[in-house]
């Protein structure tokens, strides 16, 4: 009997275990990757007080006056001269504050007289246009906690914390096989009841943006023998495998049998989700198995809802929603019929509300039928329609998990 769709993210969640072992990461390869544990500073940034602008620097003091211009600092170059009350030093923004200096009048608000000296046409108050030592980041302190996947900010922030390699956790290492005789390379010609293998690409890439590594993509026909040596190939090489097809009850479905030859022990078959019904998970020894339902949106719905969320855990991210992912709230915009088993995952667009009071709306795509591709087509996300709820009216909020 096929279980829930929330009974059955519960069970893989609880399967994923600690998250991935650490490793050191060069910071210039490190994005998207996840800290493995909090990071703090070893300086300060910035590591010394400089100007915020281009101009002058010099002792606080009134608008008017006329100052002798004495030497320049500039970033990478400080001034080896310091100020007084009679004295200025040009300075570039970035530039190191010369010892004396108190703030920077902006170049446009100065005006050199031609005999060495410069007029100021505004007042210099203590710490005009100055940025202080450790003003943003002081050494030891704390700038980003474990589980943060790293984009360009972080990296930023890192760097100016004085970092040049990271601990992050290993990427889960994933290995994709596709079943079945029919399957034959995109772009090819088809003959009669061939296919083209849509889902390792499509699952491939699914796994790549959830921060995994694939370590192959296999296809395999549909033969016992075949699907055994399959499976342990992949067995050996990858943290999570990832089966489409072949796993149903059909006499030519033999990647269940082949699990259970190889030692595999099943912790579920079959989840109550339209599409997406006929999946199969668990485990042997350390690899975690899906097999996967061999109708692509079937296969991409499975991936995003149960196969994600894992990939996410092993890597120990704290906030899987980053990036314009994970569950956001949003209103239907058309009436839906609820299916009385399972919960409805339809492909919708979101967009701002049309009418007042801000929030989402969420919009299906093409008609939502599993064989049909098009459905994917511009969508934003999957409204998970809970089993056995009825005809559900336009504007009903619905929980949506982004793609």
């Amino acid at each position: 009997m096929a279980i829930s769709l929330e009974r059955a993210r519960e069970l893989v969640r609880a399967a994923a275990g600690p998250p991935l072992p650490a490793e050191t990461v060069p910071i210039a390869e490190a994005a998207g990757r996840v800290l493995a544990g909090e990071l703090r500073s070893t300086v300060d940034y910035p590591l010394d007080t400089n100007s915020a602008m281009d101009g002058f620097a010099v002792t606080a003091g009134p608008a008017g006056r006329t100052l002798r211009v004495i030497d320049e600092s500039r970033a990478g170059s400080p001034a080896t001269l310091g100020v007084d009350p009679s004295t200025a030093i040009r300075i570039a923004t970035g530039g190191v504050l010369p010892a004396g200096a108190e703030a920077v009048v902006r170049l446009e608000r100065a005006s050199p007289t031609g005999d060495g000296h410069v007029t100021l046409h505004e007042a210099a108050a203590p710490g005009w246009n100055v940025r202080r030592a450790g003003e943003d980041i002081t050494t030891g302190q704390p700038v980003l906690p474990a589980g943060t996947r790293l984009g360009g900010p972080e990296l930023a922030v890192a760097i100016g914390a004085g970092h040049g390699e990271l601990a992050c956790r290993r990427r889960p290492r994933v290995a994709l096989l596709g079943t079945g005789d029919e399957l034959r390379d995109p772009g090819t010609s088809l003959g009669p009841g061939q296919i083209h293998d849509s889902n390792t690409v499509v699952l491939a890439a699914l796994a790549r943006d959830a921060g995994a590594t694939v370590t192959g993509r296999t296809r395999v026909a549909d033969d016992p023998a075949a699907a055994r040596r399959a499976l342990e190939t992949a067995f050996a090489e990858a943290d999570v495998v990832i089966v489409t097809g072949g796993v149903s009850v059909g006499p030519h479905d033999h990647v269940k049998p082949a699990l259970r030859d190889l030692g595999a022990e099943e912790t579920f078959w079959g989840v109550a989700i339209r599409p997406g019904r006929p999946t199969w998970f668990g485990r042997r020894g350390d690899t975690l198995v899906f097999g996967l339902p061999g109708n692509p949106v079937s296969a991409i719905v499975a991936f995003v809802l149960l196969v994600r969320p894992l990939l996410v855990a092993l890597e120990g991210a704290a906030d899987p929603g980053r990036g314009g992912r994970g569950p956001v709230r949003a209103r239907l915009t058309d009436p839906l019929a609820s299916h009385p088993d399972r919960t409805d995952a339809v492909r919708v667009r979101l967009r701002p509300a049309a009418a007042g009071g801000g929030g989402l709306e969420a919009e299906p795509t093409a008609p939502q039928g599993s064989h049909l591709v098009t459905s994917l087509a511009g969508a934003d996300g999957l409204a998970l329609v809970p089993a056995g709820l009825g005809d559900l009216a336009a504007g009903t909020p619905v929980d949506v998990e982004r793609l």
